[in-house]
């Protein structure tokens, strides 16, 4: 029998000991894990804890999920399936992964368990890098002293020869061709070519230079972490062999000042995979060593897939009368219910 304290000390073998014993215990201050991420904006702050969340340590698992992003739907499927406990990469809040009531609640409803591990697990495999086709020569979790701002810098792999080279090799690890065939089959049942996928709306391509251009060394890099114009410049200053930067994870799009700091740099800039496939980059491989670990348990991937979709051709026919009916009628101006207390 493997229970959900089984699986935390799974996840301390997977996490070379950073993981800590328990929410209580991550109090004092000493596990270095445990982060406040805050940008600043009023009540939106929430303490990272690699660690069993909520859930008994001595409850029986059959059944885990391992999810990127802990939101109500995961909930409700891990509920439905008979999950017993999810393992989120990003960190949980209340009412931000519980459909914006307490979390507390919400899980204690279906009896699930949730851990959280994500800085803990950052810069444990190289895989991300090897998915992008470069072999990682040196790396730092927290480059320019900001903690999460991960960057590597990397040579090209044997066969990797270009910008091109990594577009097609991503293409292949990442099974896109899948991804299209479902929303082509969506578009027809829904009659709307305007329906849009997030794997495939933000695949990788050249943002700078020709694809064909020779990679000499590369900088990896992660803009949503605080990855600056002038943490690019230090990096090349440290290593003036680069040519080439690669962003993934996050993106930057035309007018981004990373992508003018590039070209005054003269370097060539491309992005690869979007945070919407780090189910696979990340998750996979958690997953998978969670398997190993834990003999008997059956581990499942939860993974979201999001799309935009006009309102004219979203739900059917009755939906969309309903929202007419009840958007006109409570939701402009007039009509609003009335709730005691």
């Amino acid at each position: 029998m493997k229970t959900v304290a089984d699986l935390l000390d799974s996840l301390n073998i997977i996490t070379d000991g950073r993981m800590a014993p328990s929410v209580e215990a991550a109090r004092d201050g000493s596990y270095k894990f445990v982060i406040l991420k805050s940008s600043g904006i009023y009540g939106k702050s929430v303490l990272e804890i690699p660690s069993l969340i909520h859930g008994n340590p001595t409850k029986e698992i059959k059944k885990i999920a391992v999810c990127m992003t802990l939101t109500e739907q995961s909930v409700e499927l891990a509920g439905a399936t008979g999950v017993d406990a999810i393992v989120a990469h990003h960190p949980v809040a209340d009412a931000a992964s519980c459909g914006g009531v307490t979390l507390r609640d919400y899980l204690d409803l279906y009896g699930i368990a949730v851990l959280e591990c994500h800085e803990a697990f950052h810069g444990l495999h190289p895989g991300i890098a090897h998915l992008h086709g470069h072999s990682i020569l040196k790396s730092s979790i927290a480059y320019g002293g900001l903690h999460g701002n991960v960057m590597y810098v990397g040579t090209p792999l044997e066969g990797v020869r270009s910008m091109r080279d990594i577009l097609t090799r991503l293409d292949s690890f990442m099974g896109l061709e899948v991804e299209r065939d479902m929303l082509e089959a969506e578009r027809r049942l829904k009659g709307s070519n305007d329906i849009q996928e997030g794997s495939l709306v933000t695949r990788g391509r050249v943002l700078l230079g020709d694809a064909d251009s020779p990679i000499h060394k590369l900088v990896h890099i992660f803009p949503h972490t605080g990855f600056t114009p002038d943490h690019l410049r230090a990096a090349i200053k440290e290593d003036p062999d680069i040519n080439t930067v690669l962003a993934s994870i996050s993106r930057v799009y035309e007018g981004h000042a990373l992508i003018e700091a590039a070209k005054e740099l003269g370097l060539q800039l491309m992005v690869g995979n979007s945070h919407v496939l780090e189910i696979m980059e990340n998750g996979m491989p958690l997953a998978r060593a969670l398997q190993r670990l834990l003999d008997g348990v059956d581990v499942q991937i939860f993974r979201e897939r999001v799309t935009s979709t006009p309102i004219d051709v979203f739900g059917n026919a009755r939906m969309q009368e309903y929202a007419r009916r009840f958007s006109e009628a409570h939701l402009l101006g007039k009509n609003a219910l009335t709730f005691a207390g």
